[in-house]
């Protein structure tokens, strides 16, 4: 007998608030956040991952065998304080101070353990009294494995109640983590990317497999699954970490590295890191005594503080530049003029306030020569003289077309003239006029000999804007002194795998392995130090090439400093790569990493795998062409190391599953072919070799929009072409979608800044293998099925409190689910059903059942919903209030007397939250209403905040989940009269609700009982 499989949690419910409010809150997490090793574009959130993950394998209480009652019904008490403490959990997991914290990690994978073990045991593959180490059962597992939250009171800044856990009562960590690594089964994520799905597969004690066809992501993920675990606990290899004793001054160990000699403590790869700041320090060292003359200090002479008085207490010293400003130059057109005139887009250095700075251009007499004078102080720079237009010359104030720019460009004329120097001051930055010396330093570096990659940028691409100015080749993105020092540093990394690498680097893999990381620091560099690099005057730092993952023209670009201790400097990258890894958790569970195309992946695992993945977003980003970039340096740092990986001049293209219209002559309808075949291709290979236990996830990004009629000629909707083409790709391939949860990151802070009415920045797809032998259905039949299922699904996930604003994208999950179970639907005329048009039924369906739970609310406040749709917060002619009085069943008398309107002069309008009474309560009105509840739970929220409202949830009882209800719909309305600010107060409620419940609770816990409630 085939049993049943078990709903995982994530087909039923996530705490989508915590996970969101995460998620974007990793977003300005950069100290010891893997995502600094090195860079990759729309890299998924840790916190994301993990949660999915983790959901994706426990099961949700409702199928677990261990909440059904002695007749084999679900125990709905018990289940549901069970998902709650999964919840829990999760709200626990995914913040970022935990991701190394034992007792959660621990209570994580014993759940995974006990989850995987019960569904082995029900199906006879493994022995219940099977004994796995340290006298635990199977059986033990399936009954100490459960999580045991508990409140431990409210962390302000989150928002919410914090939870710890009790792993004494859990079976010993050695046991669930050698299960784990023999029966779970393992993770592959063949769009590997940036590494985070395999590096969460890995935190949670699973086998992680990770593969991509692009080699800078195969290197990325090497370097956070595969290479760290053979470091485990081993102690670093440097000189200095030999020494018995730290030597005094010694600065190529850090202050935790100094701690740990003397303590003799290594945990996970942290010697590792460790060998890779000494190694780094070493680096730059023999970098200065090579090249550091192409970056003199520059001299504050009397001169230049002369009508300087800020630069006085500077004369006579030599200060570290941090970056040198230029600006572009091209011919005047003018045949008057024909000066070289500088362009740039902006003169201003310095917006910070109390060092304001900028630049004043003087145009020199008689030479027709521009110069840069730097000016302090409040006075509004004259504004730059480039736009997308063209420019101005600054010399004789003819406008110059973009055209003869982009001719110049293309000619090889285009030049540059330094506009300023920024220095290290003592406690804040110093701008200096340029000086010929230092002119001079930059000029040298023409004269030095030096590696060149020789590689080519596409004719167009995505993202790709440079080439109509002449930069045809990636040498052609950086100055020469750029192009020397990365260079200098390239072959540094190549001395650490070569004959001559340190006496102390004796194996080939402690060589490659410190490389690695330091060739990351090359890629970090090369980020920083090329000329689309700018200045950003308000934070007085440098801003990398890929700010967006564009490669876009830079009028004016800031040179960082490789030997300076700011903003840009080497030692950044260097400190990011150690950090990076000193922080990853420790494990000796090796990860796998493969250079695979996911159209032809082998899927030859040791047991089916759990696949999770982040697939290229249909024509946003053009991975292969911008990770070129760091390819060529990647390259020549690593070529010998990993032959394989950089076995191409560039990363492969052909195969690259992205719609790139370049590649296919400008044909935007060849390249969306591409697209949908190669997904179809992939998707029906991983349906093919995953387990089918357990739901396939795959993150898709949802923010290319396009307004599109659909197919039934109905309202006009917003459909993502992209979102449209995957959902597609997945259904023909033979998936079934049974979740679609919005992942939002463009939040910042708390559960407070959630109510921000953003779109999902992903939507992760849940999905099941469709049977062989699923039939077909009529569209009548279709949306029978919708409406019968989609009213139970819904309520599910309001009870699940999903956010108003994730609404209607998470309920596209059970509509999907139901279009899904079907071979296909057939239109009247017999042709099948377009995604398009199943999406529209859905949103119309979802539309009819929010509509439906208005029966649940009293008159009044039906009444109120249906004057806010047609009237909102403004005022309404008394007759129309009084004609929808009587279809409700109330009178507008009575709605005055409930607090619900106000009505004069023959005009009736709502009461606006800010009119509402102060000294309101609940238990002394004596007309309440679910509306007038509703309005008085927002302010009070806006004013008192979440404590403040957790009073008011506690006095209301039962009518404040029905509030919440209403909240739902009044959000819907708010959404489609495009009401914006309506609508946040409305999610806002609903986001906040999980910790007004929980604050109620508690404070209905802390009060004394009444012999009431005693008997």
């Amino acid at each position: 007998m085939t049993l049943p499989y078990r709903k995982k949690l994530i087909e039923v419910g996530l705490p989508l608030v915590a996970i969101n409010a995460e998620s974007a809150r990793e977003k300005s997490i950069r100290h010891g956040h893997p995502s600094t090793l090195h860079l990759w574009w729309a890299r998924r959130p840790l916190a994301a991952c993990r949660a999915v993950l983790f959901a994706s394998l426990v099961d949700d209480p409702d199928s677990d065998p261990q909440y059904r009652k002695a007749d084999g019904s679900v125990d709905e008490d018990a289940a549901g304080i069970k998902r709650a403490d999964l919840f829990n959990l999760i709200e626990e997991l995914v913040m970022w101070e935990n991701s190394n914290n034992e007792e959660v990690i621990r209570s994580a994978r014993a759940e995974i353990a006990r989850c995987v073990a019960s569904r082995l045991i029900e199906t006879g593959k493994l022995d219940k009294k099977k004994v796995l180490g340290d006298g635990v059962t199977s059986n033990d597992l399936v009954l100490h494995g459960h999580c045991s939250p508990r409140p431990m009171g409210v962390d302000k800044k989150a928002g919410r109640i914090r939870f710890a856990f009790n792993v004494n009562m859990l079976p010993p960590a050695v046991v669930v983590n050698a299960f784990l690594a023999q029966y779970a089964p393992p993770v592959l994520d063949p769009f590997a990317g940036g590494g985070s799905i395999p590096l969460e597969a890995q935190r949670l004690g699973l086998r992680a497999y990770a593969s991509d066809l692009n080699p800078v992501a195969v290197l990325i993920n090497k370097a956070l699954i595969e290479i760290p675990p053979k470091f485990a606990g081993r102690p670093p290899v440097n000189p200095a970490s030999k020494a018995a004793v730290v030597p005094e001054g010694n600065v190529r160990t850090s202050k935790k590295g100094q701690q740990r000699l003397i303590e003799h403590d290594w945990p996970g790869a942290t010697g590792l890191a460790e060998d890779v700041r000494y190694y780094g320090q070493w680096m730059r060292d023999e970098a200065e005594k090579r090249i550091g003359h192409l970056y003199p200090k520059v001299e504050v002479t009397p001169e230049m503080a002369h009508d300087r008085p800020d630069l006085l207490g500077y004369v006579g010293q030599h200060l570290t530049v941090i970056a040198w400003l230029w600006a572009r130059t091209v011919v005047c057109p003018n045949p008057a003029c024909s000066a070289k005139t500088p362009i740039a887009k902006t003169f201003e250095l310095s917006g910070k306030l109390g060092n304001e700075a900028h630049v004043e251009p003087v145009v020199v007499p008689h030479s027709r020569e521009v110069q840069f004078r730097v000016a302090r102080g409040r006075e509004a720079p004259r504004p730059g003289n480039v736009n997308r237009r063209g420019a101005d010359c600054l010399i004789c104030r003819t406008s110059i077309p973009l055209e003869h720019i982009r001719d110049e460009a293309v000619a090889g004329s285009m030049g540059q003239t330094m506009m300023a120097i920024v220095a290290e001051g003592h406690r804040n930055r110093v701008y200096l006029n340029p000086t010929n010396a230092q002119m001079d330093a930059a000029v040298a570096a023409e004269a030095i000999d030096h590696w060149t990659p020789t590689t080519t940028l596409p004719e167009q691409a995505l993202g790709f804007r440079v080439q109509r100015y002449g930069m045809l080749t990636h040498a052609s993105l950086f100055s020469r002194r750029q192009l020397v020092a990365l260079s200098t540093f390239a072959d540094l990394v190549r001395t650490l795998v070569s004959e001559q690498r340190p006496v102390e680097l004796a194996t080939k893999d402690d060589a490659s392995a410190v490389a690695t990381y330091l060739a990351f620091a090359v890629s970090k560099a090369a980020n920083y130090w090329s000329s689309l690099c700018s200045w950003y005057v308000g934070k007085e730092i440098m801003v990398s090439t890929f700010g967006l993952p564009t490669l876009s023209m830079v009028w004016d670009f800031a040179e960082a400093n490789p030997f300076s201790d700011s903003s840009g400097n080497w030692m950044l990258g260097v400190d990011q790569a150690a950090s990076g890894v000193e922080n990853l958790f420790p494990t000796v569970i090796l990860g796998s990493v493969s250079q695979v195309d996911a159209t032809q992946h082998p899927m030859s695992f040791d047991g089916k795998p759990l696949i999770s993945t982040d697939p290229p977003y249909y024509d946003n980003i053009g991975y292969a062409n911008l990770s070129d970039f760091f390819y060529v340096w990647l390259r020549r740092c690593l070529g010998d190391s990993y032959p394989m990986v950089f076995s191409t001049v560039l990363t492969p293209k052909d195969r690259e599953l992205i719609a790139e219209p370049g590649r296919f002559g400008n044909d935007r309808e060849l390249a969306v072919e591409h697209f949908e075949r190669g997904s179809t291709e992939a998707f029906t290979r991983f349906r093919a070799g995953a387990d089918p236990s357990i739901p396939m996830t795959v993150f898709y990004a949802f923010k290319q929009q396009e307004t599109a009629e659909s197919d039934d000629n109905q309202d006009q909707s917003v459909v993502s072409s992209g979102w449209e083409k995957m959902l597609a790709s997945l259904i023909t391939s033979g998936c079934s979608i049974q979740g679609t949860w919005p992942i939002r990151t463009e939040q910042s802070g708390g559960l407070r800044e959630a109510k921000r009415n953003a779109l999902a920045s992903s939507i992760v797809l849940v999905c099941r293998p469709r049977p062989d032998n699923a039939s077909l259905a009529t569209r009548k039949e279709f949306i029978t099925a919708l409406r019968h299922e989609l009213p139970d699904a819904l309520r599910n996930l309001q009870r699940g409190n999903i956010a108003p604003v994730d609404l209607a994208q998470a309920a596209i999950g059970p509509g999907m689910a139901v279009f899904t179970r079907y071979a296909k639907v057939l239109e009247s005329n017999g042709s099948t059903m377009t995604v398009r048009t199943a999406l529209g039924l859905i949103n119309q369906t979802l539309d009819e059942v929010l509509a439906e739970q208005e029966g649940e609310f009293d008159s009044d406040t039906r009444w109120a919903l249906a004057w806010f749709e047609q009237f909102g917060m403004n005022e309404g002619a008394f007759g129309d209030a009084e004609t929808l009085s009587k279809a409700k069943n109330t009178a507008v008398n009575g709605l005055v007397e409930a607090g619900i309107v106000q009505a004069r002069s023959g005009k009736v309008r709502l009461i606006r939250r800010d009119d509402l009474p102060e000294d309101w309560s609940p238990a002394t009105d004596r007309r309440l209403t679910v509306w007038e509840v509703t309005q008085h739970l927002i302010r009070t929220l806006d004013q008192q905040g979440e404590t403040g409202a957790a009073e008011l949830v506690q006095q209301l009882g039962g009518v404040a989940e029905t509030a919440r209800d209403l909240a739902y719909r009044l959000y819907n309305t708010c959404e489609r009269k495009k009401w914006a600010d309506e609508a946040l107060a409305y999610n806002g409620l609903v986001i906040v609700w999980p910790e007004l419940t929980k604050l109620a609770q508690a404070a209905r816990y802390a009060q004394p009982a009444t012999q009431a409630e005693l008997f």
